[in-house]
């Protein structure tokens, strides 16, 4: 046993050094990767994914050379028959893991919605914290994080509200059926352009979009900055700046009437987001 342990040693010793080695390496690239991500921070969560790859296989070659090295036997035909069905039942209990894993890397190369980018996935609305290799952190507006498995965010539809810099708005109202829909049309038209918060271009404009006996319904519509605090801020200055208009110009509203707010802008995970318009434009 002595005389067998004398003899086998050195070949221990080289694989206990390559082993060092490979993990050195797998250190030494992860460090790299870190020292890019500083110097350059665009895909800078992309660069982390592939930097623990890579130092995941190098580590595992480092292994497998290691373990040749100390039992010269040992091939790469031994260690593919060592998995045989325990590698199928690996696989079949970590199925959903390694999905989440690719559908992970797969947004991160081709970025739906960067981190930042303001979303709507399901009945969740909020701000991207973080993208990571498993799943997706959401904060929502009223301060809670919601936790998104990156399979479903790869799988399903989900609105970037924050995908370009211009969101447009919309707002219907009633007027009397008497009342001159014209004059009514410019003076709503010129209100919204002359507000501050409301962006020149495109113009925001004043549509009929439907009529009945006693009132005519019309859609103001106006185009704000895509972030929620800019949605709603402009929301706000609009829908004051009409109301103090109409009343200037002599122009009333039916009695009774409900004005309806187009494109509501907020949602809780426990209060579901009302469905939008069929005409709205594709924000996604």
């Amino acid at each position: 046993m002595v005389r067998g342990f004398s003899a086998a040693l050195p070949r221990f010793i080289l694989a206990a050094l390559v082993a060092l080695f490979f993990v050195f390496l797998s250190q030494m690239v992860k460090a790299l990767v870190r020292r890019r991500n500083l110097a350059d921070p665009s895909h800078r969560t992309l660069r982390v994914a592939f930097g623990r790859i890579i130092q995941v296989v190098i580590i595992v070659v480092g292994t497998l050379i290691a373990v040749a090295a100390a039992y010269p036997e040992f091939t790469l035909g031994n260690f593919i028959s060592a998995l045989g069905i325990g590698g199928i039942a690996i696989g079949f209990a970590f199925k959903d893991i390694f999905e989440n894993f690719l559908a992970g890397i797969l947004i991160l190369m081709t970025r739906p919605f960067r981190i930042g980018d303001q979303i709507i996935y399901d009945r969740f609305e909020g701000t991207v914290e973080e993208i990571q290799t498993r799943a997706t952190w959401l904060k929502t507006y009223d301060g809670r994080r919601v936790v998104i498995p990156n399979s479903e965010l790869f799988k399903n539809s989900v609105t970037v509200n924050t995908a370009f810099d211009a969101r447009r708005l919309e707002y219907d109202f009633k007027l009397a059926a008497t009342e001159d829909i014209a004059k009514a049309k410019e003076v709503v038209a010129n209100a919204i352009r002359t507000s501050a918060d409301v962006l020149p271009e495109p113009k925001a404009d004043v549509i009929v979009t439907s009529f009945d006996q006693g009132s005519v319904t019309l859609r103001a519509r106006w185009w704000s900055k895509s972030r929620i605090k800019d949605v709603l801020l402009t929301q706000d200055t609009v829908l004051k700046v009409i109301k103090s208009s109409l009343a200037d110009a002599g122009i009333k509203l039916p009695v009774g009437a409900a004005p309806v707010v187009i494109n509501a802008v907020t949602a809780t995970p426990d209060q579901p987001r009302p469905a939008l318009p069929k005409d709205m434009p594709s924000e996604t």
